[in-house]
């Protein structure tokens, strides 16, 4: 996966990457192995629990963040999974299966701390025209069918003082790596909304909790249920895509919702340092000096959604899709998703919020 300063640099590519025959994947809960199975298709996995049995000159898989095991022999090239950013209708938390993933031999995305592939791709590729209009497209459908990453909740919402500037800020699960491997300033959800506060005085100033902590799978931040003593509204069981489409402004530290309100033309702050930042589209409160690149907003679309994941077959287990055949099976689940949350979905987030339960 290198790629040359001003190489044209098409999805085919990185779609067709292959890993090898054999590959190895430490801490892998029990739930997300037979995730991994159906990622690698063909490619036989070994989970193991030590890093004794990972042979010099192999491949070893690991989660995010998650740091090499103990002993790793210098010369196994290791390569991260994590979500995509076009996941799934339902959360993560609640083991909703992705139809997105990411692999990163560099880092990961939301670790600021060091380069990315998608960094590397964004900072370096020249992207062929081609692609560009794809990326375009694409972004359009999004925004015309208010898709987002987990494309939940279900309440309707419009502001209750029309002609006042309208600021979103999303709230985090405050213990997850994209807060401390890409927020080294504020670097908590009441940091973040007293800052806003403060620089925006006559703003209409809307704080959304995280959906994970809204549906009681995460912890809240740190003073989190004080919210409301620094903003005007809390607003929860609402669509991101359809609140997207009605406030003026967005400030987050590293959420995802900065990313999908630049697809929708939103002007975004950011306080921490997320993949988006730093390209010239985002006002960054931290800079970022190795992200000297400039880039349009389709060009940080071709790279974010169209050459850095990988797209899977819900139907088909396995088979790799293109974005665009992604977001035709992601419309098509949220249409049959209807009717509320099920009975066993209920029960099941009982179930998740046993405390330390792993996921």
């Amino acid at each position: 996966m290198t790629h040359s300063q001003g190489n044209v640099f098409s999805e085919s590519s990185h779609l067709d990457r292959a890993l090898p025959q054999h590959v190895f994947a430490f801490g892998f809960s029990f739930r997300k192995r037979a995730i991994v199975r159906g990622f690698v298709g063909d490619v036989k996995v070994r989970f193991i629990r030590s890093s004794s049995a990972v042979p010099a000159g192999s491949v070893l898989l690991l989660w995010g963040s998650d740091p090499h095991p103990a002993g790793l022999v210098s010369d196994v090239q290791v390569i991260r999974l994590e979500d995509g950013f076009l996941r799934s209708v339902g959360l993560g938390a609640e083991l909703i299966q992705p139809v997105s993933w990411v692999l990163d031999q560099r880092g990961i995305y939301y670790d600021a701390t060091r380069p990315s592939d998608l960094e590397f791709l964004l900072q370096r590729t020249q992207f062929s025209v081609e692609l560009l209009a794809r990326a375009a497209a694409l972004r359009q459908r999004i925004v015309d069918n208010r898709l987002t990453k987990y494309n939940v909740g279900a309440g309707h919402w419009h502001c209750p003082q029309p002609g006042r500037w309208i600021i979103l800020v999303p709230g985090q699960v405050e213990t997850d790596a994209s807060i401390r491997f890409g927020a080294p300033g504020i670097s908590s959800n009441m940091a973040l909304l007293q800052a806003v506060r403060a620089a925006n005085r006559e703003a209409y100033v809307v704080y959304k909790p995280h959906p994970d902590v809204a549906a009681g799978l995460r912890a809240r931040g740190q003073g989190e249920d004080q919210a409301r003593c620094w903003c005007d509204e809390v607003v929860v069981d609402v669509a991101m895509g359809d609140l997207l489409a009605m406030v003026d402004d967005v400030h987050v530290l590293t959420s995802l919702t900065g990313f999908e309100a630049l697809l929708r033309g939103k002007p975004v702050t950011c306080y921490g340092q997320p993949f988006y930042a730093g390209w010239g589209l985002t006002e960054d409160v931290l800079a970022l000096p190795r992200r000297s690149r400039r880039l349009s907003l389709d060009e940080l679309v071709a790279g974010a959604l169209m050459v850095y994941p990988v797209y899977l077959s819900r139907s088909k287990i396995g088979q790799r899709i293109t974005p665009e055949h992604a977001l035709d099976e992601l419309l098509a689940w949220r249409a049959a998703a209807t009717g509320g949350t099920p009975l066993w979905r209920k029960l099941l987030r009982l179930v998740l919020r046993i405390p330390g339960r792993k996921r």
